[in-house]
């Protein structure tokens, strides 16, 4: 599993993760899409956008390898703002390559692409 170092492992100040420290011996968590709904709590949108932000920076435009991000949190984005850069995609692989969907991100964190 490919760590990725210098990204942030939480958000600041935070519980909410975003990284995980090592492989899961029982098995690799999927990535599946979740469904994000419009009464969603406040920090929990603050935290997709964090994360959004992170990846941006981080990755920007270019196909990355799912290593140690955090299947959960990834799973928010998943399918909309992150999605595949490879077919077939194994969502239950450390080693499966995403990219940002940028029209799709810009439009759903714009304050993520701020400077």
């Amino acid at each position: 599993m490919l760590k990725h170092r210098g990204f942030p492992g939480r958000m600041p100040g935070t519980d909410y993760q975003f990284t995980i420290r090592r492989a899961n011996p029982k098995g690799v968590t999927p990535l599946t899409r979740r469904e994000r709904f419009r009464d969603r709590k406040t920090v929990d949108r603050q935290v997709d956008a964090t994360f959004m932000k992170a990846l941006w920076e981080c990755f920007g435009d270019q196909p990355f390898e799912r290593g140690n991000l955090d299947a959960g949190r990834l799973s928010w984005l998943f399918g909309r703002e992150v999605i595949a850069a490879e077919d077939p995609f194994d969502p239950e692989s450390y080693e499966s390559l995403l990219v940002i969907n940028e029209a799709v991100a810009r439009a759903s964190f714009p304050e993520a692409f701020e400077d």
